[in-house]
């Protein structure tokens, strides 16, 4: 393989066709100013403007630029953090809640895409597999969770025989089948939302970076070239927040994913690596997760860094996890290689926050960014309307900072994870 051959983002060629939107220029005036044009501002957007609020959105550099159009596309249900320790730490009746929101994002992704007509690959089923035999039994239980104290049912235990079955390799385990799960291209669902929210009435400005704002009454939002004035301002930035609001800055820490993606393969291959067309995301710390194209390649995900670069040649660096499980996959040729940058919280649940009576942010999905920021944009949304019951149960989730602040999170954040992984290798 000749990495060098390879593109960026398979992405942002396969993207649907899309408007360039005009930097923001002079002074403007607007009932919401939104920062940030990924899946949070895109979806508060869109029902804002719904709802009969004028809205503005900047955004640094384009529509799903960031996280929202690099991701691997997985809408599944459930939180990083577990029913039964969210009821520890808040209570049933707010687990429960929590539980149901989560149901709630993955049906409002397929509502939205269904009702703004979004051509986005959209796909069913989405499996998590154990990649090492120990973590089999936790799986099960898991499922057995769900079934009992939760009353779900679309959700089932798969053994080691079906899994290996579906996925053509004996290097994982048992899993948990999420029936209700969807998987899809995220740039085009991004470039979908922007679409939906312009015709609601938003304007959208792009390569608008936001230098500053002011909230409280005179509140306004800055950028090199204009100015909005606006009654209530969202932050939507989430892993590109950098030192825009310091408050929040250290709840969440910034990491690199990386994705690549193959040469288009023949159906016979794709129907023994993937039989049944679903997403797939592995139990290691550091996950592996993959999917089929919809025209048939394989985009594999694996691999992180914690630094503010990404690998020199990425193709390389993400390759090694695939050939690990699937190693018949070694003269395939890799076509495009790119990452992006999300955003985890310590406890790995989003960070919902009201700063200031007219300043909101929702940041940290942790992997969950494609269901969660659709409904953290919709919250946010419902909260400035007047209805922030459901915002205010995100909020009260107690979310500790890094220790150390923005300073040093960066080496505790390697050190931990260069732990867990070397847990992926050797227990």
């Amino acid at each position: 393989m000749n990495a060098n051959n390879c593109r960026p983002s398979y992405y942002v060629d396969s993207a649907n066709p899309r408007p360039e939107y005009s930097p923001l220029v002079g002074e403007q005036q607007a009932d919401v100013c939104i920062i940030g044009a990924g899946y949070t501002g895109l979806s508060a957007a869109l029902h804002l403007a719904e709802k009969g609020y004028s809205v503005r959105l900047l955004e640094g550099e384009a529509v799903g630029w960031g996280a929202s159009g690099r991701n691997g596309g997985q809408v599944c249900q459930g939180h990083n953090m577990g029913h039964a320790e969210l009821t520890k730490k808040m209570g049933r009746a707010a687990a429960d809640a929590l539980w149901q929101s989560s149901l709630a994002s993955v049906e409002l992704v397929k509502t939205l895409i269904a009702e703004h007509q979004i051509n986005c690959d959209l796909k069913q089923g989405v499996m998590h597999v154990a990649a090492k035999p120990g973590h089999v039994a936790e799986i099960r239980e898991s499922v057995a969770y769900k079934h009992k104290v939760l009353g779900y049912d679309k959700i089932r235990f798969v053994d080691d025989d079906e899994v290996q079955g579906m996925l053509g390799t004996e290097r994982y385990y048992g899993g948990e089948y999420w029936q209700d799960a969807v998987h899809l291209h995220p740039l085009n669902y991004a470039l979908g939302l922007a679409a939906a929210a312009i015709k609601a009435g938003v304007v959208i400005h792009e390569h608008s970076r936001v230098t500053g704002y002011t909230a409280g009454k005179q509140a306004e939002v800055r950028t090199d070239q204009g100015v909005v004035k606006a009654k209530y301002i969202l932050l939507a930035c989430n892993g590109y927040l950098d030192k825009l609001e310091p408050r929040v800055a250290a709840k969440i820490m910034p990491i690199n994913n990386f994705i690549i993606a193959t040469e288009p393969l023949s159906d016979e291959l794709c129907q023994r690596i993937n039989r049944d067309d679903v997403a797939v995301a592995d139990s290691r710390f550091v996950i592996n997760y993959f999917k089929l194209s919809g025209d048939n390649r394989l985009l594999w995900g694996g691999g992180e860094n914690y630094s503010r670069h990404f690998p020199k040649d990425i193709p390389n660096f993400v390759r090694p996890y695939m050939l690990q499980f699937y190693p018949e996959l070694a003269d395939v040729k890799i076509d495009y290689g790119w990452g992006g940058t999300l955003a985890i919280t310590l406890n790995r649940m989003p960070h919902f926050d009201r700063l200031e009576e007219n300043l909101f942010v929702a940041q940290g999905y942790s992997g969950h960014g494609v269901a969660l920021a659709t409904l953290g944009g919709k919250l946010m949304a419902e909260a400035i309307s007047g209805s922030a019951e459901k915002f205010d149960l995100f909020a009260r989730v107690p979310t500790p900072s890094f220790p150390g602040g923005t300073l040093l999170r960066w080496p505790g954040l390697v050190a931990g994870m260069l732990y867990y992984s070397m847990r992926d290798r050797f227990f």
